[in-house]
């Protein structure tokens, strides 16, 4: 037997006995200084932040948190560490990982999201900074946090650098924690596919969690998957596209967070708002804003906040040869173009009263069906996915792609689709 592998598996049993209730994953196990950490007044705003943002307009049992995330990936990366090391152990193979990695990457897989403010996903088009980068700025910035860290036994630095791929590292095993936090099946999918279908109520999301878990396995340094459990990568990207057809993309959810976009953008570019003054915000602190701000446009978060959402009055499959897609990709050029827009339906259609923060066009950002995750063969040699007996090639991810990526244009429920129409040929 290999003492120092079973050393190491002993000790995520040893000292992991703060017990917290989840309703997915039910009990999720932290150390006493995990907990600490946990307690910190940065992971608790987490608690503050809805998880799917406006869904839960759509979907009202989606009112779940980034908190309740941030310890479902917790659970999930324990889950594999364990794991990982039992194989390490049935087969007497050597393991990279070192207990003081472990504690890091879980301490790490807890606050991959601490840098997360409301909207953070759908405003990555925005001069902002990422999420990830704001999180490791966090770490070793909040004295609190850092101070929960260092008494954990970790280092901040560490954790940092597996949660921001930005930052320089050369470690071979904290590469492998970063690649397992973020990949083809990383902890992360596992959790929020699982969650949001949970609280959504839909069953496409849901994941043989246990399964993945237990058959990932360590290849070159790399998360890796045996060649027979490849359907669990495919039911994976399966779910990811029926989550974003009904969930995330719906068109009433595309309608809110493009009219959120829209306000910020404008308040950004005008200077009533900084990017500094959004990375502190809760969910309540976020839509309060309009109280603060004296700013036309930012009536459109007091509509979203309100459930009253833009009509769609046009709709289209993206298409990035198209003129009005290919205007649309620089944000600079899409507001002069919904200005435009505007500007005509006012003039030649008699919707007087129409503002420019009315027209909004919305366009999501690109999006991948495909998977670099290696499958072991028999022989111990590996092959890609995509080269495997699996119908997602390349040309079936685009197929996906283009299904999901529409070109919308929102405004008021008064102003027309035919009227939309006729003012885009003239624009």
């Amino acid at each position: 037997m290999n003492t120092a592998t079973a050393k190491a598996l002993s000790s995520l049993y040893a000292h992991y006995d703060v017990t917290i209730r989840d309703p997915l994953w039910k009990d999720i196990h932290l150390s006493e200084p995990l907990k600490r950490i946990y307690l910190s007044p940065a992971v608790q705003k987490l608690g503050r932040i809805k998880q799917l943002g406006p869904t839960f307009h759509l979907y009202p049992g989606a009112v779940h948190t980034r908190l309740d995330h941030s310890l479902g990936v917790y659970h999930i990366s324990y889950t594999i560490l364990t794991n990982l090391l039992r194989q390490a152990l049935s087969t007497g193979e050597e393991t990279l990982l070192t207990e003081e990695g472990m504690r890091t990457f879980l301490c790490a897989a807890l606050l991959h999201d601490i840098g997360h403010f409301p909207f953070a996903h759908s405003l990555k088009e925005l001069p902002l900074r990422s999420h990830e980068a704001i999180a490791a700025s966090l770490i070793e910035e909040d004295s609190q946090l850092h101070d929960a860290i260092l008494d954990s036994g970790c280092s901040p630095a560490l954790v940092a650098a597996i949660i921001d791929e930005g930052r320089l590292c050369e470690d071979p095993e904290l590469l492998f924690y970063r690649s397992l936090l973020s990949g083809a099946l990383d902890p992360d999918k596992l959790d929020y596919l699982n969650r949001d279908a949970f609280f959504c109520g839909v069953p496409y999301g849901m994941q043989d969690v246990s399964y993945i878990t237990s058959k990932l396995m360590i290849y070159q340094g790399k998360p890796a998957l045996p060649l027979h459990a490849e359907g669990s990568v495919e039911h994976l990207l399966f779910s990811k596209y029926l989550m974003y057809k009904n969930v995330y993309w719906h068109k009433s959810v595309r309608s809110a967070t493009a009219m959120i976009k829209k306000a910020l953008l404008c308040a950004l570019t005008e200077g009533v708002l900084t990017a500094e003054d959004l990375y502190v915000l809760d969910d309540e602190q976020f839509f309060t804003l309009p109280d603060k701000l004296n700013y036309r446009p930012m009536e459109l978060f007091s509509q979203v906040r309100n459930n009253i959402f833009l009509s769609c009055r046009h709709e289209q499959d993206f298409d990035g040869t198209r003129a009005l897609d290919r205007r649309c990709t620089s944000l600079s050029e899409r507001m002069g173009l919904e200005e435009s827009l505007c500007q005509r339906l006012r003039s030649d259609f008699g919707y007087k009263g129409l503002e420019s923060h009315q027209v909004v066009i919305d366009i999501p950002e690109p999006i991948l069906f495909e998977s670099d995750i290696p499958l072991i063969q028999n022989d111990g040699t590996a092959i890609p996915f995509d080269r495997a007996n699996t119908v997602f090639s390349q040309d079936v991810g685009k197929v996906f792609t283009k299904n999901l990526r529409k070109t919308r244009i929102f405004t008021p429920p008064y102003v027309s689709k035919e009227a939309v129409e006729r003012a885009l040929e003239f624009c």
